[in-house]
């Protein structure tokens, strides 16, 4: 017979293996970790049968690992566990799905009774739970990969307004993945089953736009030749996803505010009213109240849009999650290119890691691609990266170009991090001293800094002004 995987997840070392060594046996394996990014790591990468998390945890709570495997996968049953016993926490548990709730110190037999019960709620068997993770692998949040709580929140938000009409405005950087979270929303929605229909707004002339969204009827306008049918029709019953909505003419936001009230739309060249049925899905990178007081957007459709907002944190903002985006990006590339890599080496992660991706998740997935490629070994370096060219100068995005002054410096600076920083500012050093034949005060006055300041930043980088020998 199979054994039932219990993960158990407390930050402390005795309680995890006092609930390993109670459950452990013919039936139960027991694996444990000690926070809760750990435990949702963990979940999106092996199947268990039930949780056990203790409530009070540095970083991600209790209650937030139970909101977050109920939004990843709802069917695994949940015990929370705490020394802090309170009516009001015992609710809150319960209220976010909990099937248990027990409080320390607890006595085995109290542990596998609980055990026992929470495992008797759930009525599916553990084959039926792997068929419906493999289902969800094909819809919902496969390509959404992340546990932090700024993600946590997105999932929520996203699973709310799924079952919903609302008109939902999606924001955030580029390469975020607001396309993901809008089929994300479509996959969790009752329209599943209808079409997903996407527009990209800003690779279409205002007139295209017009005719892709709406359609038209044949000899409307030059070229015409045949009737259209427009977008809003292609997606009846189904989600409409209108990307970069922030490119849209004014003369067609209004055409489209119209649609959205009336939920009606009069093809180019027509005059039939034609019902719509779609769920109005908007993103954007740009603030639209801010092009609304200026002017550039309608203030009534930024309103009518923007009922359900949604923004996606951009990756600086949610560190956590690299460690498992590179994971993730490094089994899908190893795959599909057919090679053997076991990693990345520490310090190529420890970089990864303090980079602050102005390109976000797709940078990232760029970056692991073509490492991947490049890799000679079963272990991604700095050389795999291009992170250096042989002559010591930025050749990719992480640094563009080496900074000519001071101003530049700080400005670059801003979008690194930490030991990075280092190797940032001795390329800068070393320029300005190659620049200047290697002396230190004509380096100093063309980058803006004073003589005594270099010297130390020479000093701390390890940089000697007796030139490269």
């Amino acid at each position: 017979m199979e054994k039932l995987v219990i993960l158990a997840v407390d930050d402390e070392e005795a309680i995890r293996d006092g609930i390993k060594r109670v459950l452990s046996g013919d039936r139960f394996e027991v694996e444990t970790c000690g926070s809760g990014y750990k435990a949702i790591e963990r979940l999106q990468e092996n199947d268990y049968g039930l949780i056990i998390s203790d409530l009070k945890m540095p970083g991600m709570d209790g209650i937030e690992v139970l909101k977050a495997v109920k939004a990843l996968q709802p069917d695994i049953p949940v015990i929370i566990i705490t020394g802090y016993a309170s009516i009001d926490t015992a609710i809150e548990a319960m209220k976010n799905g909990a099937a248990e709730y027990i409080s320390k110190p607890f006595t085995p037999d109290l542990l596998l009774e609980k055990v026992q019960i929470a495992l008797s709620q759930g009525s599916k068997t553990r084959d039926e739970k792997r068929q419906d993770k493999e289902v969800d692998l094909l819809h919902g949040f496969h390509q959404f990969i992340g546990a932090s709580k700024e993600m946590q929140k997105v999932y929520h938000r996203i699973i709310r307004v799924a079952a919903t009409n609302s008109t939902v405005l999606i924001t955030g950087e580029s390469g975020t993945g607001k396309e993901l979270a809008a089929r994300a929303i479509h996959e969790n929605s009752p329209r599943k089953d209808k079409p997903f229909v996407a527009v990209d707004c800003s690779s279409l002339a205002e007139t295209l736009l017009e005719s892709e969204l709406f359609g038209h009827v044949k000899g409307s306008f030059t070229g015409a030749v045949q009737a259209k049918t427009g977008l809003f029709q292609v997606a009846d019953g189904g989600t409409l996803f209108l990307d970069e909505v922030s490119n849209i003419s004014l003369s067609t936001q209004a055409k489209l505010l119209r649609a959205l009230q009336e939920r009606k739309i009069t093809p180019i060249g027509g005059t039939q009213l034609i019902p719509i049925d779609i769920h109005l899905v908007a993103a954007t990178n740009k603030n639209l109240r801010t092009m609304a007081n200026e002017g550039t957007f309608r203030e009534d459709l930024f309103f009518r849009l923007n009922i359900i907002p949604i923004e996606l944190p951009p990756l600086r903002e949610r560190c956590q999650d690299i460690p498992i985006l590179i994971r993730h990006f490094l089994k899908k590339y190893t795959a599909e290119i057919g090679k053997q890599i076991r990693g990345v080496a520490p310090d190529v992660m420890s970089f990864l890691e303090n980079y602050t991706y102005p390109g976000n998740v797709r940078e990232l997935e760029n970056m692991i691609e073509r490492a991947v490629v490049l890799a000679e070994g079963d272990i991604i370096s700095n050389d795999d990266l291009e992170l250096w060219d042989s002559t010591n100068t930025p050749s990719n995005p992480l640094i563009e170009r080496i900074p000519m002054n001071s101003e530049e410096l700080k400005e670059m600076k801003r979008y690194i991090r930490d030991h990075a920083i280092e190797s940032l500012e001795s390329l800068f050093v070393r320029n300005a001293l190659e620049r200047s034949n290697w002396n230190v005060t004509r380096a100093a006055e063309e980058t803006g800094i004073l003589r005594p300041n270099f010297q130390s930043m020479m000093k701390k980088l390890g940089i000697s002004a007796r030139g490269p020998h």
